[in-house]
């Protein structure tokens, strides 16, 4: 019954994300606030550019992902498997969605075993719930989760926003961060903590890292809205109270640029940056302010429901395109490069990150030139 149930939400969410807009109103991911500055000589060639990187030990073709998306339903299976092929073919990386769904039943582990089987030799994320680490799963759940699909590490997901919306949420958050350092301690594979659209806080981001964990993908708000989602769902239930709570809680979240900002000027661990990534220059902006790796899925998931494999490849390689085209005019031949190029940040992006109390000007000053 269980697991029924989870399957049915799994499939409510891929239905409603790519038929409704579920994007946040007003509360952007103030990349719109972060602008490069532009070199009429940028003394490269576009061509030689190299979008090359090594990050947890694996050497990925670009500093792409795809995001957790799916898992669990039959549908989740042709998504799983569409992008993990276009993600092998691109030399990228991909996570799937939230493995709690065949962890309770076994004949849920196909849905997400065929994202290895599309891409054997990319890099690829398992998950599960942190709010599940505090309901009874443990090491053993984990490593089950890790085994099913051969990953190459764990993302432990943290959703209060998504949980406090939906009518089956669950709510007991106390002793998560505890429960994240014991599986970090124990796994010998990367253990890389996300947010789901509401992004990580500096705080909670030293926290994490002191508790073992080996990545922050900061998810930050500006994207897809999780309480949007839910809103959605609570619509078509007729459930008035969590109608409303999804509506007014729709564009909760701390801005995905700010997000990580705050976390990659606070830890000495890769930093992912995703929630609402939708161009390569989302993608520039978001390295060239310390994200080791950007992430989307949202743009994915619709590529991958309306055109399967070719549509992913169209979207993916156009973002790649991108952010080599945004490499080129600010005069980075490399990652390296581009993470040294200068960026003003304005408006409420700024303003923001000085009244935390981080810096903001040292990146103007900054200059890609090798």
């Amino acid at each position: 019954m269980l697991a029924e149930k989870t399957q049915k939400r799994k499939a409510d969410h891929i239905r409603i994300a790519t038929t409704y807009n579920v994007q946040a109103k007003k509360n952007t991911t103030g990349f719109e606030d972060v602008h490069f500055v532009h070199k009429a000589l940028p003394e490269i060639d576009k061509d030689e550019v190299d979008l090359s990187t090594t990050v947890f030990n694996h050497k990925f073709s670009a500093p792409l992902m795809v995001s957790a998306i799916t898992g669990g339903t039959n549908e989740a299976r042709k998504i799983n498997a569409a992008i993990a092929t276009v993600v092998e073919e691109l030399g990228l990386g991909m996570g799937v969605g939230s493995q709690r769904a065949a962890l309770e039943d076994k004949r849920l582990e196909k849905t997400f075993v065929i994202a290895r089987k599309k891409a054997p030799t990319a890099f690829i994320v398992a998950n599960i719930g942190g709010v599940q680490l505090v309901r009874g799963y443990g090491v053993k759940e984990v490593r089950r989760a890790i085994e099913m699909i051969d990953a190459d590490a764990i993302a432990i997901h943290l959703n209060p926003l998504q949980e406090a919306v939906q009518p089956e949420g669950e709510t007991s958050f106390r002793g998560v961060l505890y429960r994240i350092g014991e599986i970090a301690k124990e796994l010998d594979k990367p253990v890389i903590v996300k947010e789901t659209g509401a992004g990580i806080a500096a705080e909670e981001a030293r926290k994490l890292e002191a508790a073992g964990v080996k990545g922050i993908d900061v998810s930050g708000a500006g994207g897809t809205s999780f309480a949007a989602v839910e809103f959605f769902r609570a619509k078509g239930g007729r459930n008035l109270h969590r109608r409303r709570l999804g509506e007014v809680f729709w564009d909760w979240g701390i801005p995905t640029a700010i997000s990580l900002v705050e976390v990659a000027q606070t830890v000495n661990i890769p930093v992912i940056a995703s929630g609402g990534i939708r161009s390569g220059l989302d993608a520039a902006k978001a390295l060239a302010l310390g994200a080791s790796l950007a992430s989307l899925a949202q743009p994915v998931l619709q590529a991958a429901v309306e055109g399967g494999v070719k549509r992913i490849r169209r979207t993916l390689s156009l973002l790649i395109e991108e952010l080599k085209n945004a490499m080129f005019l600010t005069g980075a031949g490399n990652l390296e490069q581009l993470r040294k190029a200068p960026l003003v940040i304005t408006g409420k992006t700024a303003e923001w990150l000085r009244l935390r109390g981080f810096d903001v000007e040292s990146y103007a000053r900054r200059s890609a030139s090798p």
